[in-house]
């Protein structure tokens, strides 16, 4: 039972990592601190190189820690499917993130929804290996009590899945 409830969590916290992923129309550090930059002769994650700052709602300003590293940087984001040129000012690297059109902000609600979806596969896969170990048991009682304990674990985070899906839903379609 807590084996499922950890992996339950875990689900939920990597759906949460994907949906902060998504562009959204607003600026967000998230965006792009997981883009691998080639630098150093390794490929290493945009937020171990550089600071991040969201500037305003549509602006992110990336300041590398070694300003050696600037057009590798900038290289990685164009390389990268957020579809955004950076801006070279010599020092730092503006992005500007264009406002979604309405066939965008449908995609991601289309995303947005099969991501929730694969989480809530997921839950199931772990909710069908818990109770195969509770059908192990002997006693009936205590079979019923863990499947109805399982249960109410499974719409509890059924429910948080289907609320930050909203959220999200509503994020990406607000104008």
């Amino acid at each position: 039972m807590q084996s499922f409830s950890q992996e339950a969590k875990n689900i939920f916290h990597h759906l949460q990592g994907e949906l902060s992923k998504l562009q959204t129309g607003r600026a967000n550090a998230s965006l792009i601190e997981h883009i691998d930059v080639e630098a150093y002769g390794s490929r290493q994650p945009m937020k171990t190189l550089a600071g991040i700052l969201v500037q305003d709602a549509r602006t992110l300003v990336i300041q590398p820690w070694d300003p050696g590293i600037l057009a590798d940087i900038e290289r990685a984001i164009q390389a990268s499917p957020l579809g955004v040129s950076p801006v070279n000012d010599g020092t730092i690297l503006r992005i500007n993130l264009p406002h979604l059109t309405e066939e965008r902000r449908e995609q991601l609600k289309k995303i947005v929804h099969t991501l929730a979806e694969d989480a809530r596969i997921a839950i199931r896969q772990s909710r069908q290996k818990a109770h195969d170990a509770i059908k192990v048991k002997k006693e009936e009682d205590v079979k019923r009590t863990l499947e109805k304990e399982l249960q109410r674990e499974l719409d509890k985070v059924n429910e948080l899945i289907d609320e930050t899906r909203k959220r999200k839903e509503e994020e990406v379609m607000k104008i």
